[in-house]
Parts: structure tokens; sequence; C-alpha cells
């Protein structure tokens, strides 16, 4: 029988550590090996050019899967992601259909939405503010304000100065990613099944950007009501607790929700 391992995918411009401590969280509590991976322009790879497509940063996220977790060749694949993430996952559960066993899609969203719901005109001009910042101290906090609803914590904002100025995510990779994300429009529908969850306060993206991606994937969508676009960050224990009843009906051949 084939093994199972959870592959989780940050977004936009964001690397792997972003997700701070939670692998290690959800593989103590659904006792499943948890792996994470940065896309070409984040992370270790930062110095790579980012894919003008998300068919091809899918494309080499799964080679770096492959090349660095061979014992998972064979593994059900459970793809855990937000934001541009969960683009990726969906266009790998179609291009991978024997090897993905499940999708959760994080606040994210697609060009069925229009996009003045894929980014809030409200957050322009901290948007410009980050883009023309060149300094990880006076562009981070900004990233928290936007993507966070809690106060921030010193901590964390000093991890992710870190963060960037050990791998800088240059201009033209993250233009190359928001160009990727923007086109992104999904064709075919998984044949796993799907788990959607939303922020309704998410202050960046629209929360209908994910009930729209549920109605056309035939799922429901579960929602929490406080929570930023960053939601693993705003409540981990809440997510993790969602993953959880998912995962359990996906092991018993249940309904997702």
């Amino acid at each position: 029988m084939a093994a199972d391992v959870i592959l989780l995918l940050r977004g936009l411009v964001r690397e792997q550590r972003h997700w701070q401590k939670l692998p290690q969280r959800l593989a103590a509590q659904l006792e499943l090996p948890v792996v994470t991976l940065d896309i070409p322009g984040c992370g270790a790879l930062y110095q790579q050019s980012s894919p003008g497509r998300i068919e091809q940063m899918r494309q080499s996220l799964q080679q770096q899967l492959a090349a660095n977790y061979p014992q998972y060749r064979q593994a059900r694949l459970h793809l855990c992601a937000i934001s541009m993430g969960g683009m990726l996952a969906l266009d790998w559960a179609v291009a991978a259909p024997g090897h993905v066993a499940s999708l959760v899609l994080i606040n994210s969203s697609s060009a069925l939405s229009p996009f003045w719901q894929r980014l809030r005109p409200a957050n322009y001009l901290t948007l410009l503010r980050c883009a023309l910042s060149q300094q990880p101290e006076q562009r981070e906090p900004l990233i928290w304000q936007l993507t966070s609803n809690q106060v921030p914590q010193r901590a964390v904002v000093a991890q992710w100065i870190q963060f960037a100025r050990q791998y800088p995510v240059s201009k033209a990779n993250a233009l190359r990613q928001l160009w990727a994300a923007a086109r992104f429009r999904p064709e075919v529908k998984p044949q796993c099944p799907v788990f959607v969850m939303a922020s309704q306060a998410d202050r960046l993206v629209d929360w209908r950007c994910s009930a729209r991606l549920a109605a056309w994937l035939n799922t429901e969508i579960r929602l929490h009501s406080e929570a930023g676009h960053d939601l693993p960050l705003d409540d981990p224990a809440w997510l993790v607790l969602q993953l959880q009843c998912f995962y359990s009906k996906v092991k018993c051949g249940l309904p997702a929700i």
C-alpha cells in the first residue's frame, strides 16, 4: 500500500520557511510526513528565474519532489496550499491524478473571479509601497499588515526580515509570479477530494474568490470569521483541526465535508 505524505505550498513571493512551525505541528498531530518546497525565485532557489506560468512552476516542484524526496515517488500526495500555492496544487492534481490523493486550498483565487476581488483595491497603495521598498525592514511589516489580522509579533517579523535578507526575491521574479497567478484559470476539475478554506476577514483577497472556486469544484467551503489572508499564521490551531477532520475522512473514503 502506498504511503501518504502531505506537501505544503506557499504563495506569491513567500518561501517554505514562512510556514513557521506548522509542518512540525501537522506531522505530530496527523502522524504523517510533511514536506515543503520552494518555487524558483524564492527561498533557497532565489537566484533562479521564476517561470511566467503556473504550469512551469508546478513542473519545477514535481522535479524537486522527485530529487529531494525519492522515498515518496510512489506516495499518495496530499497537497495543502495557500494563495498562489492553491493554483499550483490544482494544476498538479490535474497533471498527475494518479499521484495526488487530495487537495486543500486556503485563501486561493483564479481568473474565475474579477481582479478587484483577487487583490482588493484598498491595498493597491500598500502593495506599491511593498514593490518599491528596497529594505526588508520596511517591506515585511507592510506584508504583515496586508496578510495578518493579528497584532504584529516582533519575533516573527524579525524572522521574515532575516529570510528576506538571506534569500531576497527580485522584483523581476515577483512580477513573473504575479503575472503567472493573474492569468491562471482552471479548465479541468481534479478527480481527488478537495477542501476549500477561506478567511472572511481577509484584507488582501476577497473570500468570495475561494467561494467561487468551491462552487466550480462542486465542493463546500469552510470559513474562518476573523483570520487574515495568512490563515496558518493567524489561527494554526483551527487550521490543524480542520485538516485532521478532512484527512480522516479522505482516509476512510468519506465525503470531504
